[in-house]
């Protein structure tokens, strides 16, 4: 081990006795790390206003993945997920009013400011809301149901609101869990499930992160894939 520590860097050696990384780890069983902490890799990007480019709205800060929420658009993978179990973790900027964001999942069609999927709220006030974008299937007890018709960005959209809020204080950390496996969908905030669906529509899509207002942060970014 002697040997060992002087071939090493003094960081990574220290690194080595301290049982510590400078990779972040999964913080669930089998989790893969979709945001590495460092940089946008594994990544892509749409912008409302296509004369901006990606680092115009996102970048990478002392391991927080920032969002400006300005214009509209979304991050999303360079990979499909249709059954998994996503964590995010996430606050808005302190010091400054919340917004709106979102997490977009099994997103299809074409791009546009607001794809053809299904989102989970991040609007602070409304964490935990479902929405389904230009017809997308999602349905729950019929009494929580809402549809709208043509929307100018979404379409048709049916609308499930949270059956109770558990946000933490603008500027404070949150941690969502969102469990979709067929056409099923839970959605816990803070350790509290807030949210239920039936009915989704199933199909493989990116994951996405949305720019819709207000300055947003995520730090944790992860998904374990499930089976049917």
């Amino acid at each position: 081990m002697r040997n060992l520590l002087l071939s090493i860097p003094v960081f990574a050696a220290a690194a080595l006795l301290s049982g510590c990384s400078t990779t972040p780890q999964p913080s669930v069983a089998g989790g893969v790390i979709l945001f590495n902490g460092h940089n946008l890799e594994g990544w892509r990007s749409y912008l409302a206003n296509h004369h901006l480019s990606t680092p115009d709205v996102w970048s990478v800060q002392d391991g927080i993945l920032i969002c400006r929420g300005e214009p509209m658009g979304y991050l999303y993978t360079d990979r499909d997920f249709a059954n998994f179990k996503l964590v995010v973790e996430w606050r808005w900027a302190p010091g400054k009013a919340p917004g709106n964001s979102g997490i977009l999942m099994r997103i299809n069609g074409e791009p546009r400011s607001l794809p053809r999927c299904i989102e989970s709220q991040l609007k602070s006030g409304s964490a935990g809301d479902l929405y389904a974008f230009h017809e997308m299937g999602l349905g729950g007890e019929s009494e929580r149901v809402q549809t709208i018709k043509d929307h100018a960005l979404g379409g048709n959209i049916t609308g499930l609101p949270r059956l109770s809020t558990n946000e933490a204080k603008p500027g404070e950390w949150n941690r969502a869990e969102v469990t979709v496996r067929g056409d099923s969908i839970v959605v816990v905030i803070n350790g509290v499930k807030v949210n239920e669906a039936t009915g989704a529509e199933i199909m493989a899509g990116p994951i996405g992160l949305q720019s819709e207002g207000g300055e947003i942060h995520f730090r944790r970014v992860e998904i374990v894939p499930l089976n049917l």
